[in-house]
């Protein structure tokens, strides 16, 4: 009977261990990109579309374009971020957003002067976010495939490329890395998309330095080191540069800025496969 017992234990032990592993591989599994370049020519002129994850610390577009203006003091990037705090993929009206005369109509350059833009096709690319949990949301990630795809053919109707903001985990619910780092490959693949994988770049500079903050006290919205990390993924996965090394640290002190170059140079390179 104890003998019984006993195999019946060791198998049942066996049995969960085994499910354990199994569980495991698959949440960490990733859907491969398809898609590594944007396709075509560099993008000259970008637009964010996306929410507060964008806009907090002077916006993310901001320190993408210093980090390519430090990179090649000639060039002459231009951006613009529309968000809507707190919103989904589904709340931007992306055909209002290529009217004639609309957004990306005039700059302000130099000492805050204005200066127009020459008129026609203002974007060559669109970096699009769904909000932070959207994508694996039980209720919201048909909705976000949903859009991704909309708005990818809204996009390239008015002649420029879609790309894929990847999103970062809570800070307290680490598990979300993998499901949104899914879902969003997903989507990128589905509508031939360059996917900028910001949330895999979180996971991994928190293992390497768990001691430094990369989140607001809500735990969802980035410090600054966050979004210049995120700044510095983008970078990497757009431009095809190395950001180690950049002169522009957004004043983060040198040792951590190196740091977190070398992470988004890391993350891009092996979620790429280069």
């Amino acid at each position: 009977m104890l003998i019984a017992h006993l195999l019946r234990v060791t198998v049942v032990s066996l049995f969960v261990s085994i499910t354990v592993g199994c569980l495991s591989a698959t949440t960490y599994a990733q859907t491969k990109p398809k898609r590594t370049d944007v396709g075509g020519a560099t993008p000259n002129s970008i637009l964010w579309v996306g929410n507060s994850f964008f806009y907090y610390n002077n916006s993310m577009h901001s320190h993408v374009g210093a980090l390519v203006r430090a990179a090649d003091p000639k060039s002459a990037p231009r951006a613009t971020s529309v968000t809507i705090s707190g919103s989904g993929i589904d709340w931007h009206d992306m055909e209002s957003y290529f009217r004639p005369n609309g957004l990306g109509k005039y700059s302000f350059v130099g000492d805050n002067e204005i200066v127009f833009n020459k008129p026609g096709q203002q974007y060559d690319a669109v970096i699009i976010a769904d909000c932070s949990q959207c994508p694996i949301h039980p209720q919201l990630k048909a909705v976000f495939h949903e859009h991704a795809k909309k708005q990818s053919d809204v996009v390239r109707a008015n002649g420029a490329r879609p790309i894929f903001f990847m999103t970062w985990a809570y800070k307290d619910k680490p598990e979300m890395t993998a499901l949104l780092a899914e879902q969003y490959t997903i989507a990128g693949n589905a509508n031939d998309a360059l996917v900028i994988p910001a949330g895999l770049a979180f996971e991994k500079a928190r293992a390497k330095h768990p001691e430094l903050e990369f989140y607001q006290a809500d735990k969802r919205h980035p410090t600054l080191i966050g979004t210049y990390l995120a700044a510095c993924t983008a970078y990497a996965a757009i431009y095809k540069k190395s950001p180690v090394g950049n002169t522009y640290t957004a004043d983060i002190d040198p040792a951590t800025a190196r740091f977190l170059q070398e992470v988004a140079l890391e993350t891009v390179q092996e979620y790429f496969g280069s």
